[in-house]
Order: C-alpha cells, then sequence, then structure tokens
C-alpha cells in the first residue's frame, strides 16, 4: 500500500478517467485528509471523483435537513463513517445502567441515517463499522459482560451486518477488519489525538480509502472476475514433469500445506463464483494428472472452465481463455510464481493484475487475502453455478462443428427461452446483479441496486423484462435485462438493454427485440427509440440498433423504430413463460 504522502503524488499525475462518480464524506472526525486520499485512491483507478465534504461531526445536520448541501450536491454515493474513538467517549460518559443499550441506540440512530437518505435521494450508502478496541477496564471478562465498551462495539457491528442486509442499497466498508490486518500502532497514534484531534494515523488514510474505492468500483461493475493459475511452484510444489505425481509438494506435510491452503482459497473463491482457469506451460495430459490422480488434490477438473497447457507463450494462452470467457482482461488476476511470467504478461497484457507472489510459498495466502482482490457488491446462488456454464459452453463450442450451417447449428440446440419481468422476487437479486456486472453488450451501462430493481418492479412509467435461456446442453441463466420508459407521444425508451456476451450469435438480440415489439404492440406504442452512450467496454454494441433495423435520429446515438412497421425477426427460440405480457 502507498503512502499518504506517495497518493498525494498521484493525484498531480495525468491520469485520464474513465468514469466520474460524486460521493458525499460525513463524519464525526475531521475528514478532510481521508477526502484528499479517497481523490487519490480514485484517481489512481481512473476515476474522477467529485467530493462534497460535510462539516465536522454534522451528520444528523445534514441528512435530517431536507434542504442541506448534501441533497443539493445529489452523490452517487454517500460515505457515513463514525469512529470509534469518538463513539467510546459517549460510552464512557454514560452512567452504568445506559451503557448496556449503547449498541441499540447506536444502530437506531444508523438505521434512521439510512432510512432518511432512501426517503430523500437515490443514492449508495457506504457506512464504515466500529474498530473493536478494548479499553481493558474488565480485561477477558469484557466478552462476558454487556456494562464493557467491547462487548457493546462487538454488538454493533454484528448488528451492523445484520441490519445492512435489509437495505439493499447499504455496504458495510470494514474498519475493523482493516485495524486487525494493520495492528493498533498502525492505526492510532496517541500524540497526533491529542496534539491534533486525529483519530486516524495519516497513512491508515489510504488503508480506508482503498476500502471504499472498492466497493465502488464493485458496485460500479468495474471488479474482477476471473483467476487464472499457474501450476508447478504455484497449485504445488515441484514440477510434475520432472519429479513426478508422487513427488510434488501438496498435502499435510511440511510446505505442501502452504499449496494445499492456496487451493482452498481458490476453491472457495470458485464457490463464490469466481472463474478459475489453468495456464501453464507442460504437457496437457502430464498437467492434469495431479487433478485426476493424487488424493490431496483439493482442485479438480470441474473446478477449471478453461484448462489450457503447452508450451507456447503465456500471453497467447491468456488471450485464447480471454476468448472463451469473453470477459475483459481488466477482470482477471494472473498468480505465477515465475517472475519472467509475471513480466510477460504485465508486459504484454497490462490491463491484467498480476500479483508480485513472495519467494516463500508460505507466504502466498496471506499475501493475496492482503489484497482483496475480488471485491464485490452482491453475491447470488447462481454465481456458484458459474464455472459449469463456460465449461458447458465449451461443449456447445466443440458441438458446433458438427454442424454445417449455423441455422442448422442453432436448430438443434432446441432453446427456450423464460420471459418475465420484475415482480418476480426470486430473480430481483440476480437483475442487479447483471446491471452492476454487464459492461460489453450495455446500451447504456446504468447500475442498478436491488432497491432501485425493486421499485422500477412497482413504477407503471416503465416496463421491465428479464431473460433467462436453456437449450440441450443446460441452462444459460439470466442472459439479458431490458427496462423500457413509457415516454409522450406512444414512446417506448430503451433504458437499459443488456446481454451476456456467452449467447452472441444465437439469434437472442433479434427474439429481445420481438418480444419487446409485441409487448409495444400489445399496448399501443408506435415507437421505441434507443440510445447507445459509449464507453471503454462497449464498443462491440455501437451498431447495435441501426443492425437491427433501428433509424437515425437526428440527437447522435439516438435510434428509432417504427413497430407498425416492424416485421419479426425469424429465430430458433421458444418462449415458454409470458409473465412481462400479463
Amino acid at each position: 500500500m502507498k503512502t499518504y504522502t506517495e497518493y498525494k503524488r498521484i493525484l498531480k499525475q495525468k491520469i485520464p478517467p474513465l468514469h466520474e462518480i460524486k460521493l458525499a464524506v460525513l463524519g464525526d472526525f475531521s475528514t478532510q485528509k481521508l477526502c484528499d486520499m479517497l481523490k487519490a485512491v480514485g484517481h489512481e483507478n481512473k476515476i474522477k471523483i467529485s467530493l462534497y465534504e460535510a462539516d465536522f461531526d454534522s451528520i444528523d445536520a445534514e441528512i435530517f435537513n431536507p434542504q442541506s448541501n448534501l441533497y443539493h450536491f445529489e452523490p452517487n454515493y454517500v460515505f457515513i463513517s463514525t469512529a470509534s474513538k469518538k463513539q467510546q467517549l459517549k460510552f464512557n460518559s454514560l452512567e452504568l445502567p445506559q451503557k448496556v443499550e449503547f449498541a441499540n441506540n447506536y444502530l437506531e440512530k444508523a438505521t434512521q441515517w439510512w432510512q432518511t437518505l432512501n426517503q430523500n435521494i437515490k443514492t449508495n450508502i457506504i457506512f464504515s463499522n466500529l474498530i473493536e478496541t478494548d479499553d481493558a477496564v474488565f480485561g477477558n471478562y469484557a466478552n462476558k459482560t454487556s456494562y464493557s465498551w467491547l462487548y457493546q462495539v462487538r454488538k454493533i457491528n454484528f448488528m451492523l451486518m445484520d441490519k445492512a442486509q435489509e437495505y439493499k442499497n447499504v455496504f458495510i466498508q470494514d474498519m475493523s477488519v482493516l485495524h486487525n490486518n494493520l495492528g493498533k500502532q498502525k492505526v492510532f497514534k496517541p500524540s497526533l489525538y491529542y496534539t491534533a484531534n486525529q483519530v486516524y494515523d495519516i497513512d491508515f488514510l489510504p488503508y480506508i480509502s482503498k476500502s471504499v474505492v472498492d466497493i465502488i468500483l464493485a458496485i460500479e461493475g468495474k471488479f474482477r472476475k476471473c483467476l487464472i493459475l499457474d501450476l508447478d511452484n504455484t497449485l504445488w510444489g515441484g514440477i510434475i514433469g520432472d519429479d513426478g505425481l508422487e513427488n510434488i509438494q501438496i498435502g499435510d506435510i511440511g510446505i505442501g500445506k502452504s499449496f494445499t491452503d492456496l487451493q482452498y482459497y481458490a476453491k472457495k473463491l470458485k464457490e463464490r463464483g469466481i472463474i478459475l482457469c489453468v495456464c501453464s506451460k507442460n504437457d496437457e495430459l502430464i498437467a492434469k494428472e495431479p487433478f485426476e490422480k493424487h488424493p490431496d488434490m483439493v482442485l479438480s477438473l470441474k473446478d477449471i472452465a478453461v484448462f489450457v497447457a503447452n508450451w507456447e507463450n503465456k500471453a497467447d494462452n491468456i488471450r485464447y481463455i480471454q476468448s472463451i470467457l469473453e470477459i475483459g482482461f481488466d477482470s482477471m488476476v494472473f498468480l505465477d510464481d515465475n517472475p519472467f511470467e509475471r513480466n510477460l504478461i504485465r508486459t504484454q497484457l497490462p490491463e491484467i493484475c498480476v500479483p508480485e507472489l513472495p519467494d516463500d510459498p508460505a507466504e502466498y495466502v496471506n499475501y493475496l487475502e492482503s489484497l482483496n482482490l475480488f471485491e464485490t457488491a452482491s453475491f447470488t446462488q447462481d454465481d456458484t453455478a458459474r464455472t459449469e456454464m463456460y465449461q458447458t459452453e465449451d461443449t456447445r463450442r466443440k458441438a458446433q462443428a458438427n454442424y454445417s450451417s449455423i441455422d442448422e447449428y442453432l436448430k438443434s440446440l432446441n432453446m427456450a427461452a423464460e420471459v418475465g419481468d420484475f415482480s418476480n422476487s426470486f430473480y430481483v437479486p440476480r437483475i442487479a446483479q447483471i446491471t452492476q456486472r454487464s459492461n460489453q453488450f450495455n446500451l447504456r451501462t446504468i447500475r442498478y441496486t436491488e432497491a432501485d430493481i425493486q421499485r422500477l418492479a412497482q413504477d407503471k412509467n416503465y416496463a421491465t423484462f428479464y431473460f433467462c435461456l436453456e437449450d440441450t446442453f443446460g441452462s444459460y441463466g439470466l442472459i439479458s435485462v431490458v427496462i423500457l420508459e413509457k415516454q409522450e407521444n406512444l414512446t417506448l425508451f430503451v433504458d437499459t438493454w443488456l446481454m451476456s456476451c456467452r449467447v452472441l450469435k444465437r439469434g437472442v438480440e433479434q427474439f429481445v427485440l420481438n418480444t419487446i415489439v409485441e409487448y409495444a404492440k400489445s399496448n399501443g406504442f408506435k415507437h421505441i427509440i434507443g440510445e447507445y452512450i459509449p464507453t471503454a467496454k462497449n464498443g462491440m454494441v455501437k451498431d447495435h440498433y441501426p443492425k437491427l433495423g433501428f433509424e437515425a435520429m437526428h440527437k447522435p446515438n439516438f435510434w428509432r423504430l417504427d413497430v407498425d412497421n416492424f416485421v419479426f425477426y425469424p429465430v430458433y427460440i421458444q418462449r415458454h413463460m409470458e409473465k412481462a405480457f400479463s
């Protein structure tokens, strides 16, 4: 992690922003230097952060006054942080009987802040939990009495986790974990606190800022989805081609435990929805042997979405992996023990995150955990099936080679689509997640939280659609989302149209448009207007609307389709649910 001074220098560098967000910062401590760091960390990640810094300890005044400058600023994000040191002083000032209610009262106030913000503005709320410091008044007995500060602060943090699940636009920034990882000496400097009222050491501020920006990046759809693993001396000790199956280091003995732990780390990521791939300089049959035969292997071939082992350039092999997964290089993390290979990927594929693994394998997992490489803003059960979906897609690609034409192949798939609207609560988390994660096939790249999706489901000014697809080989899961705004002059405006790249060249674009037009005809709309907002990643859909028969409007990047003149596209997809038309 860079120091405060190093991050201040970053602010002076000319890094062209790819994105801009508005962030309001509210705290019960001086936040000026923290705001500097938030801007610097955002700048490093090519995000321009426009900041509103509330006055010192004015959280109530800003949130409970509808005319406050906070609401005039109209932030995309509100970061609220109360310092543990400040809360501890409030706790200390209470009489003993009042202390047992401190956590409940704190949560009540936090909930009031969240509710009031949601009533007055559409925003995402990032809320810090509290550092779990111990004043040593009760010693270890503090864990058994509600009169102790340690008991109350731990209760607060648990209650915050529990309560935040009820608010889909509230995200907990884990100040406590940062403190535990770094240690009290690097977080709190008594001399700074007593002389300058600084509750945090200046070089702790970059850690807080990175944690906040990580959450923002995840909500904005800028996060990592794939872990690419080398094998020899990365997933196991030794070289499988030279040492043989019986001599590689893995299991519960010696340094082998460190490689086993790395595999458990990767396995947990896979279960959370991170795609695992292998990129190794090896003969493929030999490279797969430990996965198939070694009794101590944690990972199996079923856990690997794409397995590439040959003697080609690793950069080219990763390009091949990317072509299969159809995700951006900036969504990938590459782990390799070899400095030469790491440098090669950094040079040829600079968007990929390449951690500088320690020389000692015993440090691998501890180091990787400290980097927080895979921040996320959501999790659904569909995430756990992602690897299987990519493996199935590879099977589809191989099957396509057996057909002489694309039409024959598409007919053979027996594709069936489920179409519904956002009132289906089962899909709400999945719909929100795909809006946050979709970057390439996304016409306007508008991000929505679960709270937003629930609001749209109830708004009569919008028509909403989700699309799921399955075929002979299995399910693609949720593959498309469309949000239509009902405007004047019998017009539907396409607020959102996004799709999974996995279903390209299946006729899904045409099927979705057929569905939209059918809805328009059924409800008396005469025109459909679409907009393309260019981003660094969605160039593939630049010509989406003209390819589907939309005509250019006078305003750049706006396209219109006359419903009455539309001829439905022939597709090889059956619709077996029509809830969206009820």
